[in-house]
């Protein structure tokens, strides 16, 4: 894959949700919900200030993130799915 996002722009892969329920049921592809939760693949350079200056993005490749439910915009690459979005869009950051 190669995308190189621009901006405060990331693009983020989506984790697979569970197929289960806690008490075993088995999930439909239609009752799923959207992933909220994914690892980062790419980071854009930062935004640009009007002064000139960039604030770089505080991701990097690899971090594993949470994100609000429709966040981003999503995009097939090589048959995978991805979803580009802003860092503003992204919750929180899920330390190991």
């Amino acid at each position: 894959m190669k995308i190189r996002p621009l901006g405060e722009r990331v693009v983020v892969k989506p984790l697979p949700t569970e197929e289960k329920t806690k008490g075993g049921i088995v999930l439909p592809e239609t009752a799923k919900e959207k992933p909220q939760e994914g690892e980062v693949v790419a980071v854009g350079p930062g935004r640009l200030l009007e002064n000139g200056t960039r604030v770089p993005v505080d991701l990097k490749v690899g971090d594993r993130v949470l994100f609000s439910k429709y966040a981003g915009n999503e995009v097939k690459i090589d048959d995978e799915e991805f979803l580009i979005m802003r860092e503003a869009d992204i919750l929180g950051v899920i330390e190991k």
